[in-house]
């Protein structure tokens, strides 16, 4: 039996290397990994090229250590059951469930500390999405939505998603999506947007602001999109004194932002949203873990797995990738995965 893992060689190319199942050290264990979740955001960049040169992968989790340079493993959401146990570990880990910040892999080998155990009243299949939803509970801590406000979200791929559903169970006056693929859309609703509308045509969205809000627009803006262009619109969307929270992350990809025209007197705050630290208004209070023990609630109230829509084998990851990048109309989460 071997481990495969997947490895990104260059720009658009994907390959899936066959290696040794590794073994675990005193202190660690082995994973038997059961699927992993693809980023459609993050790893697509990686997957075309677009991330600065060198930039370090993620200097706060330890299967991502190094920089962002080719060939690499890359992945954050691996979810699987522990096999192996080091003679140092409490062997009550074996046979646990647990969820995993690694790059995509059948095996892995890490120490207790890495692993998050996956509740037993949460499935694998949503478990899977516990890094995604621990995004989306930091873009609310980010937007602070209140009651009776009127909020738009740009861009309804997986964060997107789980952002308008969690945004869904506030007490808001409106909850409209914009995306350009009709199958999010319709993903969009069933997640609890009011109204969703095609990013083909921003001046239905606007007038429907115009009309529910006075001409006041919307109070909450989120751009999670992935598309810099997505900045014009949603400052067109926001109202006086509003908030735009960007959780988007463009990569090399170039924002030209018109800054020169409703932006300039509108008061509007733009806030940039990254899951890798807290707030600073909550960190009297919060740490990680109980942000962590949200998303897991989260999960619990709003069961992701229902917007997987592709399985690939790991075998068949370069196919994964390739339809993220050309007929991303089709998809919302894309999982891979892994057999033996």
């Amino acid at each position: 039996m071997k481990r495969h893992s997947v490895v990104f060689q260059s720009p658009f190319h994907v390959d899936v290397a066959a290696d040794e199942i590794p073994e675990p050290a005193p202190a660690e264990v082995l994973v038997q990994v059961g699927l992993s979740a693809v980023s459609a955001g993050t790893e697509l960049l990686v997957y075309r090229g677009q991330v600065p040169a060198d930039m370090p992968l993620d200097a706060n989790l330890p299967a991502l250590t190094g920089v962002l340079r080719f060939p690499l493993r890359y992945g954050y959401a691996a979810a699987g059951r522990v096999t192996v146990v080091g003679r140092q570990v409490d062997p009550a880990w074996r046979g646990r469930r647990v969820f995993c910040f690694h790059p995509h892999a059948s095996h892995l080998v890490a120490s207790p500390a890495e692993l998050i155990p996956i509740p037993d009243d949460v499935e694998t299949r949503d478990a899977v999405f516990l890094a995604t939803m621990e995004t989306a509970v930091t873009l609310m801590m980010d937007g602070h939505p209140a009651i009776g406000e009127r909020v738009v979200v740009f861009g309804q791929g997986v964060v997107g998603l789980l952002a308008t559903a969690l945004l869904s169970r506030h007490p808001l006056k409106s909850l409209f999506g914009v995306d350009p693929f009709p199958h999010r859309r319709d993903a969009a609703r069933m997640a609890g947007a009011d109204a969703i509308f095609d990013t083909a045509d921003p001046g239905a969205l606007n007038h429907r602001l115009e009309e529910d809000s006075g001409g006041a627009m919307a109070d909450l803006v989120f751009e999670l999109s992935g598309n810099p262009q997505t900045l014009d619109a949603a400052i067109a969307s926001a109202g006086f004194a509003s908030r735009i929270i960007i959780g988007s992350w463009y990569g090399t990809k170039p924002a030209t932002v018109n800054l020169g025209g409703k932006f300039h007197r509108s008061r509007i705050r733009m806030i940039s949203s990254q899951v890798s630290s807290l707030p600073h208004e909550f960190l009297a209070r919060w740490t990680t873990a109980r942000r962590l023990a949200t998303a897991w609630d989260m999960i619990r109230c709003v069961k992701p797995s229902r917007f997987i829509t592709h399985e690939f084998p790991v075998e068949k990851a370069a196919e994964a990738y390739a339809l993220l990048d050309q007929r991303p109309s089709e998809t919302s989460q894309v999982v891979l995965t892994y057999t033996g």
